[in-house]
């Protein structure tokens, strides 16, 4: 029977996992990564920034400031808003939010593919 503290000190296995953080620069300055990208994808399915913002668990002012940050270093439009008006649609991506966005996500995916590619193969299990 083996005692509890012989037990103790067998080193516990642990499973390496890679990861990568990927975001645009422009100029050295931050433009956009996935937490923008994911603001974009929240005031798409919302249609409004506010809701967007609320079911991110995130403050309008934030979320606002964010988008319009992005915006501001890229010198184009993501988002369209239309002031009053009826409905809760008042917010839409522009071509460029909506091109950007899933430009954006689709080499996100493919550079954490190519991670874990490159991982597996620098770090085999043994």
């Amino acid at each position: 029977m083996t005692s509890h503290a012989a037990t103790a000190r067998r080193p516990k296995r642990t499973v390496l996992s890679p990861r990568v953080k990927v975001w645009l620069e422009l100029e050295g300055h931050y433009v956009f990564g996935f937490g923008v990208s994911e603001m974009l994808r929240a005031v798409a399915k919302a249609g409004s920034i506010k809701h967007a913002a609320a079911e991110m668990g995130m403050s309008y002012r934030y979320v606002w400031g964010r988008v319009k940050k992005a915006e501001q270093v890229l010198g184009r439009r993501l988002v369209e808003t239309q002031v009053g008006g009826q409905g809760a649609q008042r917010s839409s991506l522009t071509p460029e939010g909506r091109r950007l966005s899933a430009a954006f996500l689709a080499f996100r995916s493919r550079m954490t593919e190519l991670a874990r590619k490159e991982f597996a193969r620098h770090f085999p299990e043994p």
